[in-house]
Order: C-alpha cells, then sequence, then structure tokens
C-alpha cells in the first residue's frame, strides 16, 4: 500500500515551510484516473458545512425512516467503472465501498440523503488536546443482522485488522487509521498493537488519538471505518462476506452475491437506526447490477430502474421525449476538470506570472461546455460551483481577451510574437472520450485570442497519472494539462476540490530555480549535493567507519538548532501541527539514529544504520508515484532560506488545513489555498461534472456518488411511493 506522510507527520519532527504535514491520498485517485464521479443529488457538505438542502425530488422521502411497505424489487447498476466488487471487505479500496458504508455496514456516523455527515451507531463525540483525542459514544439498540449488540469492541477488531501487520494489502489510507497514532509503525511490525492510538473504553465508548491534530469525522462514512461482527470472521476469515456467512449492521443484508456480478439485497429483520435520522426507505428488496452497456435501451425495456445517461447522442434522445424527460434528474458532482501547470522543469514564457495570468483570461469555458461537451457540465472558472463552501470566497482571473492580450504584450509577446509552442497534455481517448477535444478547444482559443500555439500531446493514463497527480517529470514539456481534481470523501482536506495536488509534491510550483533544485533529487536516487556533503549510500562500505559519521553529525546538528529557531517563529495555528504533543523531535529521532548504530554488530548492519541517519537529513527520491518524497533535514533549512513569502504561505496554508477541526477556518483556509492557485495561474478551472440519470416514476432516494469511486450509492435510501 503506497501511502507517504510528508513532513514526518507523526514523528513530531518540525519542517520547513516547504513540508506539507499531511497524508497523502493518491492511491484512490490514481486506481480512479479517468473516471469521472457521480455527485450526490442537490447536496454537497464538505468536513459538516453545508450547502443547499435536495431538490424536491429527493425531498419527498421526509426527515424520517419510512416503514419498509413496498414490495417493489428496484434493478439498480452500482459499478459505472472497474474494478468490480469481488469482495465485500471493507478494508479494499474498490468497488464494493458503494454498498459497505451505510447499506450493509453502518459505521458511527454515515452521510444523511442530504450528504451531511451525521451520527448513525454514535449518539455524539468529545474532542480533547488540541484535537488529538476523540472520544465516539455509542447508542446500546444497534444490532448485527443475527441479533448480536453492536458493541465498541466490533469497531476495534474491524480497525485493527486493517492496520494489523498481517493484511500488507489493506487500504489503511481509506479508514479512520490513516489518522491514528502509530498505526502504520504497527502496520509495519515495528510497535506491538498496544501501541496504537486506538482504546475500548467500555462496550459503547471507543476512544482515537491521532498522529496529528484532524477533524476525524469525514473518515467515519467511508468503508475502511465500517465495524466487523468477530466471530463471523473467526469461523469463515476467507468467505465471511458470502450471504450464508454474512453479519452485517445495515439496513440491508445479502440474498445473494456473484463475485464480480451483481448481487440481491434484503432488508435487515434487527437493524435499528439513528433516532431522529432518515435511516432507511421502504424498499424491502433491491437487484444490484453491473453497469450496463447500453443504460437508456436497458432502462426502456424496464431492465433497469435507474439508468446512468453517459453519451451525448443518449441526453439529446432522452430531451425530445418529453416522457423520459420527466424522470431525467441531475445532480452536481464534485469534480472540477481545469487546466493544470504541468510542472516541467524546461525555462519557458510560463515562468512569467503575466503570461499565465494572460492565458487563464483567455480561455471561455461556455463554448467549450455546449460544443464539446453537449452541454452535460457546467462552466466554472473557481475550483467549485454554486454551493461549494469555498465558493463565494474564491477570486478567479475572469474571462477577458483584451486584458490577457495586454498582459501578454507586457511580457514581451504581443499577439505571440515570438511564443514558442506549448504541449497541452491529455489522456488517450479510449480511456477519457473528452480530453483530446477539450485540449483541442483550449488550442483553438489560446491560437484565436492570444496568438499562441500549441501541440497536443495524448499520455496513456499511467503517464497522464503521473503529470496530472504526481511530481516532476523529466520528460515533461512546458504547458498543461487538461487534469481534474476530486475529493475520495468527505474530509476538510477536501474542501480545496484538488487545487492543492500540486502542493503534495516538492517542487512542482514556484520558480523555475526552486523546480530544477528539487529535480536534481527527484530525478536521480540520491541528492548529489547531499552526496558530496555527506557520502554515497550506494556505496556499501559507506558507514561502517567513525569518521564516515562525522559530516552526518555536522549536518544534524546545525540542522536541528536551524529548524527549531525557525519553527519557534512561525505561527501558533501551524506550529500545533508541526509540534504535535507526544512525538519525537527531530534531535530524538536522531539520538535514536545513533543508537541504531552504535548497537549495530555488522558491516552490513552499520551501513544500513548509516543509510538510515543519511535519509533522515538527505533528500533521495522514492520514484514518481504520486505519494511525494521524503524530505531531509537538509533539503528543509534550504527550503526555508530559498522559498518567497508568498510559497511559504500556501504550503503553511496547506499543512494547517488538514490539522484544523474547525470547519470555519478549514473554508477559509482551503479558499487561501484555492486563491493562490488561481491568481498565480497554476490552475485554470474549465468546468465541473454533473450526473444525468433516469429514475422511473415513484421511485425515490437514488444517490449519485459524489466521490471519485463513481455510480451510485447509499441504495438505503430508496422508496417507493404510490
Amino acid at each position: 500500500m503506497a501511502v507517504a506522510v510528508l513532513g514526518g507527520l507523526g514523528t513530531g519532527s518540525p519542517r520547513s515551510g516547504f513540508a506539507i504535514e499531511k497524508v497523502i491520498l493518491r492511491e484512490g485517485k490514481k486506481a480512479m484516473n479517468g473516471v469521472k464521479t457521480k455527485a450526490l443529488a442537490g447536496a454537497v457538505v464538505l468536513g459538516m458545512v453545508a450547502v443547499p438542502a435536495a431538490p424536491s425530488w429527493a425531498s419527498q422521502r421526509g426527515a424520517k425512516s419510512r416503514d419498509a411497505t413496498s414490495s417493489y424489487v428496484p434493478t439498480v447498476p452500482i459499478v459505472a467503472a472497474q474494478p468490480a466488487i469481488q469482495t465485500l471487505d471493507p478494508s479494499d479500496w474498490a468497488a464494493q465501498i458503494l454498498v459497505d458504508q451505510g447499506t450493509l455496514m453502518e459505521g458511527l456516523y454515515g452521510y444523511s440523503p442530504t450528504g451531511q455527515v451525521v451520527p448513525k451507531i454514535a449518539t455524539h463525540y468529545t474532542v480533547a488536546d488540541g484535537g488529538l483525542v476523540w472520544t465516539f459514544y455509542l447508542r446500546n439498540n444497534a444490532r448485527w443482522s443475527n441479533g448480536a449488540p453492536v458493541t465498541a469492541q466490533d469497531f476495534y477488531y474491524s480497525w485493527m485488522r486493517t492496520a494489523s501487520p498481517k493484511n500488507s494489502s489493506d487500504a489503511m489510507w481509506a479508514s479512520v487509521m490513516n489518522y491514528v497514532a502509530q498505526s502504520y509503525a504497527y502496520h509495519a511490525g515495528s510497535v506491538p498493537a498496544s501501541a496504537v492510538g486506538v482504546k475500548v473504553v467500555n462496550p459503547y465508548e471507543i476512544q482515537l488519538r491521532l498522529s496529528a491534530p484532524h477533524d476525524i469525522l469525514g473518515e467515519m462514512p467511508i468503508s475502511g471505518s465500517m465495524p466487523l461482527y468477530p466471530p463471523s470472521l473467526e469461523a469463515h476469515p476467507t468467505n465471511w462476506y458470502l450471504p450464508k456467512y454474512f453479519v452485517g449492521d445495515g439496513p440491508y443484508v445479502l440474498k445473494t452475491f456473484v463475485p464480480s456480478g451483481g448481487m440481491t439485497i434484503v432488508r435487515n429483520p434487527y437493524y435499528v437506526g439513528a433516532p431522529g435520522e432518515e435511516n432507511v426507505g421502504n424498499i424491502q428488496e433491491m437487484k444490484l447490477i453491473t453497469q450496463s452497456s447500453v443504460p437508456v435501451e436497458d432502462y426502456l425495456a424496464n431492465k433497469l430502474s435507474v439508468a446512468d445517461v453517459t453519451t451525448p447522442s443518449d441526453y439529446k434522445y432522452v430531451l425530445e421525449h418529453p416522457s423520459l424527460k420527466r424522470e431525467l434528474h441531475v445532480s452536481t458532482d464534485n469534480q472540477v476538470e481545469y487546466l493544470q501547470w504541468d510542472k516541467s522543469t524546461e525555462s519557458s514564457p510560463l515562468e512569467s506570472l503575466a503570461v499565465r495570468q494572460a492565458i487563464a483570461m483567455a480561455v471561455d469555458r461556455q463554448p467549450i461546455v455546449n460544443s464539446v461537451l453537449a452541454g452535460m457540465a457546467g462552466a466554472t472558472n473557481v475550483f467549485g460551483f454554486k454551493g461549494w463552501p469555498t465558493y463565494s470566497l474564491q477570486h478567479p482571473l475572469t474571462y477577458n481577451v483584451q486584458k490577457a492580450r495586454q498582459l501578454l504584450a507586457q511580457a514581451g509577446y504581443p499577439g505571440g510574437k515570438g511564443f514558442p509552442t506549448l504541449t497541452l497534455y491529455a489522456e488517450v481517448t479510449s480511456v477519457s472520450p473528452e480530453s483530446v477535444p477539450i485540449a483541442e478547444a483550449v488550442a483553438a482559443e489560446l491560437q484565436q485570442n492570444l496568438g499562441i500555439k500549441t501541440e497536443i500531446t495524448p499520455e496513456n493514463a499511467t503517464l497522464f497519472g503521473d503529470i496530472t497527480y504526481a511530481g516532476l517529470s523529466s520528460f515533461v514539456k512546458p504547458g498543461y494539462v487538461i487534469g481534474g481534481g476530486t475529493p475520495n470523501w468527505n474530509d476538510v482536506t477536501s474542501l480545496p476540490i484538488e487545487s492543492n495536488q500540486d502542493l503534495d509534491n516538492p517542487g512542482t510550483v514556484g520558480p523555475l530555480s526552486y523546480r530544477q533544485h528539487v529535480s536534481a533529487y527527484f530525478y536521480n536516487s540520491y541528492n548529489p549535493s547531499d552526496v558530496a556533503l555527506m557520502g554515497n549510500p550506494a556505496n556499501a562500505s559507506e558507514g561502517t567507519k567513525a569518521s564516515d559519521w562525522v559530516p552526518l553529525e555536522k549536518a544534524a546538528k546545525a540542522d536541528i538548532a536551524y529548524l527549531n529557531a525557525w519553527t519557534a517563529k512561525q505561527p501558533p495555528a501551524y506550529r500545533a501541527v508541526l509540534e504535535v504533543p507526544g512525538t519525537e523531535t527531530n534531535q530524538q529521532v536522531w539520538d535514536g539514529l545513533l543508537t541504531a548504530y552504535h548497537q549495530a554488530k555488522t558491516p552490513a548492519a552499520q551501513h544500513t544504520a548509516w543509510v538510515n541517519a543519511w535519509k533522515f537529513l538527505g533528500a533521495y527520491s522514492t520514484g514518481n508515484a504520486g505519494i511525494g518524497l521524503p524530505l531531509g533535514l537538509n533539503d528543509q533549512v534550504w527550503d526555508d532560506q530559498h522559498m518567497t513569502q508568498a510559497l511559504h504561505n500556501v504550503y503553511m496554508w496547506n499543512t494547517e488545513l488538514g490539522g484544523t477541526v474547525n470547519q470555519e477556518t478549514a473554508v477559509v483556509l482551503a479558499s487561501k489555498i484555492d486563491n493562490y492557485m488561481l491568481q498565480q495561474g497554476y490552475g485554470i478551472p474549465l468546468y465541473y461534472y454533473e450526473t444525468f440519470y433516469l429514475e422511473k416514476p415513484g421511485l425515490s432516494g437514488v444517490e449519485a456518488n459524489p466521490w471519485s469511486w463513481t455510480g451510485l450509492y447509499q441504495f438505503q435510501y430508496l422508496s417507493q411511493n404510490g
């Protein structure tokens, strides 16, 4: 499982202004690369910040649970993209989370029909130690589908199973355990289970100690945070999720299940929902099938109760038939497609702020939406849409051709004269049919409005993913990528809709000199300047003599003194995330590395200890896998001495965003990040996606998934009216 913690989250090490103190959730984004999200109909709620309520068709369900009286058996598609559902294990990141989070399994908190995070198994929670300790209180009437009570021990069992060293492939990053103190150390086998920050206080009270302050509520509804029934897993460890063994605590249980196929779910007779919440609709049984290749045709043939409208031709057909048009629903997705700075380390006119701003002002979004996307999206020049929590706080560069031409002329390229050809990277048509046409439309506007020529370069999914989501790539030429941003789930770090994804890797924004400095260790195994200063980790004889440690000890002493003084001058909110109580300081980490060396008995062990110490100080590459790079103390000092104040600020805001537990503060921080990326021309929003779907008359409660795994979700809310 590839998860990186930039800046030593959980170690308590004071970090530089460049360091990003948050866990980067890159696996989900790259796994779902090219897949369009399906949005929650009528509402978007990030970090408990509510926006407009559901439209009238969704509000028909009322505020309370309905009696399950309907005999109607709807057929609903659940997977619009791979991977298909092979297992219902909530610790795996795959399409099964569409049914785990609230339909077959219910967590402490879940999503309401309008997308708010609301109590489910929990009654309430308390927060202590500045956001480090979260205590959740469970209601005592929740039941498993066999009638057994749902207890805190069931959550402990599931969460610790996810983090267990025995489960190397589990998606820890897609669960509450991503933020729990010592969870990754336990996963790596370096500390015992007792060291992990999960504690059962009593059968109806569970406590989490986090590695850093964070609003953990956003992680509670996702699949990896669901409880499990221990006796079932212990009796059937490899196939506990088959219908004959399955025990769930959600509104529905399995009747049939075909791995990589469909399933039938029926009401759980022992289910007791949270009081005061809408927990379930009135459907007794429903069939969930894999997505149809001809959804509208199957809908017309009554093979489907709900159908995605995904192509312009189907959309046109629906609009031309009044009976179908009355059954059409549209919901806004949490995905913004934008022109993303492609992070080239070659010199080009894009180093000029005026040039980047000119390009941003020369792009007219509405024709792109109308012509290329056939109206199946919404034009936007911000990272969001009306109703998104940060929408009104963003200050975009608006479409203004006259101003754009003035800026380009001021930069020395009147009418585009002398301007070199820019590269526009797009995804190959077989993966993303609209990516190249969008690039073509942007290219035409830049040529017409600014006289700038472009070259469109389609890339396969892997390379496109590296350019979009990862760090620096040596092959990238100056230009932009038809990128996109979509949250994996409800979380305060999702508020920028990935406008900040370029901040998740060193050297992807900022002056050319800064990016080229970072490329020295991004493209090489080890930073050449650190090798010259401290020795080469690739040399197996290094570290076997006491003299080999002299340059390392000298560097460590200077770096730690510098960073301690630097950290002491930072704003309190930033320091609260940099210096987490109860975790190791840089000095303590260094002392431990020295101890490991002195305890080494063989030259090979001494070399290993020396390499570990070198990596604590020096910069090295882990490969461009979209998971960030470790940033050694030497480079933290270099960054602090060379970084502009504006760049320092945006990294600081990004760090603080991950550590806030105050929703109002999170919205303000996210909007500051958005505005930096907008004003600097590093991100040029084009449009947001919308989900179009048909719903049979009388059926309500269909939820288009707002997050990055697409399709429909929250089937528990379906109702049949009349």
